[in-house]
């Protein structure tokens, strides 16, 4: 499992979770903490953290850590549980990521995980930002289509 932030700024470290089950609190411990250091050094507080309905993110142990630490993130209770369309990493730096990856060089684990830090340094700052700009569209479109997905 590997995690990744995207933002107008850029995208977080990449953080792959190789090992185990993530728990809500190797989640907060492994992620969190990670997204946290990001916004201190390249926001300073003004963004807001955005989570899918995964099971450790939507924890009530994860969602208390969240309302104490972060200035500002959406609570379970107020993002769609399932909503590809407006998340920026669903509906367009996967692809990317994808993309760059060298999938004949993936032959092990240990390969994939080499593969996956190289792809990501290669993810286009333009597809970041172009993600990033089609964000408040997409909220739009969705509030005019009932919040029903787009086609």
């Amino acid at each position: 499992m590997v995690w990744l932030g995207a933002c107008s700024k850029g995208l977080t470290p990449l953080i792959i979770l190789d090992k185990g089950t993530v728990y809500h609190q190797r989640y907060i411990n492994q992620v969190l903490l990670v997204a946290l250091k990001y916004d201190n050094n390249v926001f300073a507080n003004e963004w807001t953290l955005q989570q899918d309905g995964a099971k450790p993110h939507t924890h009530v142990a994860t969602q208390e850590w969240c309302q104490n630490n972060f200035s500002s993130f959406i609570d379970k209770d107020h993002w769609p549980p399932n909503s590809p369309d407006i998340n920026l990493l669903d509906y367009s730096i996967w692809d990317e990521f994808g993309q760059q990856i060298n999938w004949t060089k993936v032959q092990s684990k240990k390969t994939l995980i080499n593969e996956l830090k190289r792809a990501v340094k290669r993810i286009r700052e333009s597809a970041v930002l172009g993600s990033c700009q089609g964000w408040t569209n997409r909220l739009y479109r969705l509030s005019n289509n009932n919040g029903n997905y787009l086609k």
